[in-house]
């Protein structure tokens, strides 16, 4: 055994520990986590304005912070940009993580000098935990890659700003920079299919264990690198590659293709990462609940995902949650987020311990006839009726069709690009529908209502999610399609490149 993994064992065991203590003690970590922030905070320029002085319990908290999105919150980002300093976090951000928003356009979240280890520390346990139950340290006597986005920063106002995994990139510690994967040149490619020719370049002839990243692009990544080499299997070009982390997509809907193409079972590890937090991560690989992360810098809200038209009536700790709940996730930490909505939606899988899966966003889901569909549901309907048919999808996303061309009733459009057709798209497409009604009990009552049709499905070409984001800018990196939406903005841009 190498001293590299002498070390990482030793560390996995006493991480491995710790986190059995944060499971016994989540709420009492939460409650402290609460007066610890706002005592932090109490002197900013929104710890003055929100009163944090006066608060000592939970009820005084909610009374005095108000849930807010990020246009509630740009005022503050922008007085930070100008140089104040201590407007939500004592001092300055030591960056600003940019992220797109639906309506805000690019929004930066800060990233303070105390909200970094949550992201880097969060990120080594879930690996080390792995290392701990898996016994498997030897990844790092190889190379592993991390598939992300640009780590050039530019600068909002005084602070440096870009997205989270470009600055991560620039935090990752000793012990794995010198495992890392692709070089600094190649990782600031920005046309994403050039940086896939160039990570292939470099990585065709290396000892490759572990690969991060968006599933999607990891497909891409295999895809291009099976096509340079000539190799029939990914496996063939990298025998001893082991472990693939991936978070911000569902993986099920991409699990057959890339098996197909690693050619044997890797081992997966799930996390939640967003430039707000890092959330939570999968902490047993048999169990696909996410555990949260709450003994690091993050006091945790939530507002049941039907109840957010009256956000402050119904928020609640993590001490009122109940499993099987969708659950608006609500953010205060110290970065210096209070009260605020990230957009992500999230179910309990259970309370003892804290475990929870990710069922989609806020503003991602098909409500036009009542029947609140949302991501989550759409994932296992297709993943289960594809296994059924033994074929494969690289994409899909789901919209209305309110006033269908022959005037009939309206319906769901569901469209796939398949990785490998079904043998009768007709019966796939019932047997889809079939799944839906059993996820969706709305879907269902106006299905035999004759409200709506039944789904109907649009076979797209291939790469065509690949041309759709390309046309908008957002081939590769942590962009990601939505799986549905409210309307028909995604559809008719689908429509047109594939026509």
């Amino acid at each position: 055994m190498g001293l590299k993994s002498l070390v990482i064992r030793i560390a996995a065991s006493f991480i491995a520990h710790k986190i059995q203590r944060d499971r016994k003690n989540a709420l009492k970590d939460q409650n402290s986590l609460m007066k610890l922030l706002v005592s932090k905070a109490k002197n900013t320029v929104f710890g003055v304005q929100h009163s944090f002085s006066g608060i000592s319990n939970y009820a005084d908290f909610k009374r005095n912070i108000p849930v807010r999105d990020y246009e509630d919150y740009r005022l503050f980002i922008e007085m930070i940009a100008e140089g104040k300093k201590s407007v939500v976090w004592p001092g300055v951000p030591k960056y600003f993580a940019k992220t797109s928003g639906t309506t805000s356009g690019v929004k930066y979240i800060p990233i303070t000098k105390d909200s970094m280890p949550n992201h880097l520390n969060t990120a080594r346990t879930a690996l080390m935990n792995y290392f701990h139950l898996k016994k498997n340290a030897g990844i790092f006597n190889g190379k592993v890659i991390f598939l992300s986005g640009s780590p050039v920063l530019d600068m909002k106002g005084l602070v440096p700003a870009g997205r989270l995994s470009g600055i991560v990139y620039h935090e990752i510690p000793f012990w794995v920079k010198s495992s890392q994967l692709p070089s600094w040149d190649t990782n600031c490619t920005e046309d994403w299919e050039k940086k896939v020719e160039k990570i292939v370049e470099e990585t065709r002839n290396e000892d490759l264990r572990l690969v991060s990243g968006i599933p999607p692009w990891v497909q891409m990544y295999f895809e291009k690198l099976l096509s340079v080499t000539g190799k029939k299997t990914v496996k063939e070009v990298f025998p001893n590659l082991s472990l693939f982390i991936y978070g911000g997509v569902n993986y099920e809907p991409y699990r057959t293709k890339l098996r197909e193409l690693t050619g044997a079972d890797i081992d997966t590890l799930e996390t939640y990462p967003a430039s707000e937090g890092f959330f939570a991560y999968q902490n047993d690989p048999a169990d696909d609940g996410l555990l949260l992360n709450t003994n690091s810098g993050i006091f945790y809200e939530f507002i049941p995902a039907d109840k957010l038209q009256n956000p402050e009536e119904h928020r609640i700790m993590l001490d009122s949650v109940r499993t099987g709940t969708d659950y608006a996730l609500i953010v205060n930490s110290n970065a210096g987020l209070w009260g605020y909505i990230i957009g992500d939606i999230v179910r309990f899988k259970s309370i003892n311990p804290y475990k929870i899966l990710v069922t989609g966003r806020v503003d991602h889901y098909i409500s036009a006839f009542g029947e609140h569909v949302i991501s989550k549901e759409v994932e296992e309907a297709m993943t289960k009726t594809a296994s059924k048919f033994k074929c494969s999808i690289v994409e899909f996303t789901v919209a209305p069709q309110i006033n269908p061309p022959d005037n009939s009733e309206p319906y769901h459009e569901w469209f796939v690009e398949f990785g490998e057709l079904p043998p009768d798209i007709k019966e796939f497409s019932s047997s889809l529908n079939e799944e839906m009604c059993r996820q969706n009990i709305y879907y269902n009552d106006l299905i035999k209502g004759k409200v709506l049709q039944n789904l109907k499905i649009r076979v797209l070409e291939k790469n065509a999610f690949r041309n759709y984001m390309k046309s908008i800018g957002k081939l590769g990196g942590q962009n990601k399609v939505p799986r549905l939406s409210n309307d028909r903005k995604i559809a008719d841009i689908l429509y047109r490149v594939n026509h």
